[in-house]
């Protein structure tokens, strides 16, 4: 399923970047030790063990990818801002946490 990227998306590489690409190809060699867990025949328990263990890191993935672009793309979007302004920009950051 391919997504249309928006008008005002742009190519850029964050510091976090090659962290994240780590963690997920880490991940994707992780999912095809599953696949041949399942293939083998190994315990159901097992293998959603590891599931769970792929799944996590996936999850950190985004939620680490999330909190970049919070901190530098919105922050770039928006401009400077006075302390009263910030307000509601520093609350949906925070919120954001719990992703």
């Amino acid at each position: 399923m391919e997504v249309e990227a928006p008008a005002h998306a742009h190519t850029h590489v964050h510091e976090t970047h090659p962290e994240i690409v780590k963690r997920l190809k880490r991940a994707d060699g992780h999912l095809r030790s599953v696949i041949e867990m399942i293939e083998s025949g190994r315990p159901c328990v097992d293998v959603a063990q590891q599931l769970h263990a792929v799944e996590k890191a996936i999850a950190q993935a985004k939620k680490t990818l999330i909190h970049d672009h919070l901190d530098h793309c919105l922050e770039g979007a928006v401009g400077p801002l006075a302390a009263g302004d910030r307000a509601a920009i520093d609350e949906f950051r925070a919120i954001a946490r719990y992703l």
